[in-house]
């Protein structure tokens, strides 16, 4: 952010927004609406206001403050081998869609607006074109879409910044000096993209080895936030690669290592650090973008008939964005699988209701603001295009975002129409490993003269390994069972808590005490409401 303001005001500002960041996410839960729509609402709220400071969004630090940790963490926590079955689609979504919207609205954008020049036209099909990781996540996250749709979402999401950026690049290139080198262009992208996953493989090496050997968790919590600025300046500005596709390949990469590398206290610790800050990161995204509408209508200053002339382009370009992603991903969908009957019998024909849902979810968000702010002030047609990029990410968020639920629910979406691979259910897998937790502790209690050293953990596991056996086989019959169990449990754990506190309250025990026995029931409890809600569907 860059304006006049003192450090105190801007600091003064920051809080005010995280204040209003929480009443609006309240109300966005209390009117069940998507909280990245009713931030933008906010954000322009505030705009519009008279007292509100003028601000003004500073592209490159918006790109490098608030993108790295999101891609980072959206890396992280996606499906590693859920990605990897379906990278076909992903980059088929990532490049091919990205490159066919960026064609598409290139020359829309030149019909609709004569007077814009046709490479600054492709400027703004590239500035449009790719569905923001951050609004996608922020509007999937809320939604029951079948786990393998949301994969190949959240995937196109995380890899598709690096081919609308390179496009971005030599269409401003063009736009500027006249010439444009298709061939290029292409080789260009391969090697930044090929550069960027090897950065990234090595950043992530590089970091897993520094975690090894802080030996303290809030150390190695630190390390993951500096990991992600650094691996996104280190490839974009060091190394000259792809920053986006570093940073996921490196959150691709601590996402398959962490289960080994990090220890469980760590990974609550860590889990929890890194939820409040991606949920303030995030947030703070939205509200920004919402009131950067004070920056447009800055530059529109008095004369908003120039703004209404270019309404019904900017109205055409829009439309024609939404539909070009209909046009790609319809064909792609059923007319490759008709081509490929091999491709056909190994992923059949989905129902119509996934591509249809697909193609409704193309929110865009901070990428595509920031980087029509980055334009230079001399670019042919910057004021149109900034407006433009506003007005989509506008309806995309406000439109798209607030009607998917509605439409998920209408066509009847849900996981059984687009199944993911077959592996173990959770049942099945607790089953496997309660019986190698059995065998272990056997194996170490049984004596030789048939006792056993350790009665209690052998009957202990061996009643474990049983139940979870039986449950595996007979999930539906004994849910309620189960359930009534562990509610019995929670009311268990809330009356320890309540006797814990009196007796610190009387001051029979320390707060230490406090502290170290309240962990022990945080952490039953947490489990106990993993297990409740694991089967809550059935």
């Amino acid at each position: 952010m860059k304006e006049s303001m003192t450090p105190i005001a801007q600091f003064e500002l920051i809080l005010g927004l995280m204040v209003a960041v929480l009443g609006l996410v309240w109300l966005a839960q209390r009117l069940r609406l998507p909280q990245a729509a009713m931030l933008i609402i906010g954000g322009i709220v505030l705009a519009l206001l008279p007292w509100t400071p003028d601000v003004e969004l500073d592209p490159n630090l918006v790109l490098i403050l608030f993108l790295p940790p999101l891609l980072l963490s959206s890396a992280f926590f996606t499906a590693w081998q859920d990605f990897r079955a379906d990278l076909r689609i992903i980059l088929q979504l990532a490049i091919g869609a990205v490159a066919f919207t960026t064609l598409c609205i290139g020359y829309v954008a030149h019909w609709a607006n004569p007077a814009l020049p046709l490479a600054a036209c492709f400027t703004l099909g590239a500035i449009v074109s790719p569905p923001d990781a951050v609004a996608v996540k922020a509007v999937l996250q809320h939604l029951r879409l079948p786990p393998r749709m949301s994969i190949m979402l959240e995937g196109e999401s995380l890899v598709n910044d690096a081919a609308a950026l390179v496009l971005f690049h030599f269409a401003v290139a063009a736009a500027l000096t006249g010439t444009f080198d298709a061939g290029h262009a292409v080789i260009e992208f391969i090697l930044l993209a090929a550069g960027g996953v090897l950065a990234g493989l090595i950043f992530g090496m590089v970091a897993l080895f520094i975690m090894r050997h802080l030996h303290d968790e809030l150390l190695v919590i630190v390390s993951g936030f500096l990991t992600a600025w650094g691996s996104y300046i280190g490839g974009e500005s060091l190394l000259h690669v792809s920053g986006v596709l570093t940073t996921v390949t490196c959150g691709f990469f601590l996402g398959w290592r962490a289960h080994e590398e990090m220890d469980a206290s760590t990974r609550l610790k860590a889990r929890g650090v890194w939820d409040i800050a991606i949920f303030l990161l995030e947030s703070m995204v939205f509200i920004l973008i919402g009131l950067s509408l004070r920056g447009v209508m800055m530059r529109l200053d008095k004369d908003w008939d120039v703004f209404f002339t270019w309404l019904p382009a900017i109205g055409i370009i829009t439309g024609a964005m939404i539909i070009s992603r209909f046009c790609w991903i319809f064909p792609t969908t059923y007319i490759v699988r008709w081509l490929l009957p091999w491709l056909r019998q190994r992923d059949p024909y989905p129902p119509i209701a996934v591509p249809l849902v697909m193609s409704w979810a193309g929110m865009r968000g901070v990428v595509t603001l920031a980087v029509a702010l980055a334009l230079p002030d001399t670019f042919p047609g910057r004021d149109f295009i900034l407006i433009t990029a506003f007005t989509v990410i506008l309806v995309t968020v406000l439109v798209q975002g607030t009607t998917l639920a509605p439409l998920i629910r209408i066509i009847g979406l849900n996981a059984k129409s687009m199944p993911l691979t077959k592996t173990l259910t959770e049942a099945e897998a607790r089953a496997k490993i309660a019986a190698v937790q059995l065998a272990l502790v056997e194996r170490k209690s049984l004596q030789p003269d048939g006792t056993h050293l350790h009665p209690r953990l052998a009957e202990q596991y061996g009643y474990r390994a049983r139940v979870s056996a039986r449950f595996a086989r007979e999930t539906k019959e004994l849910l309620p069972h189960r359930n009534a169990h562990f509610q019995v449990v929670q009311e268990a754990i809330k009356a320890g808590r309540a006797e814990l506190l009196r007796l610190h309250r009387t001051g029979a025990v320390r707060d230490e005490t406090l502290r170290d026995l309240e962990h022990e029931l945080d952490l039953e409890e947490i489990n106990v409401q993993g297990w409740l809600s694991d089967y809550k569907d059935l």
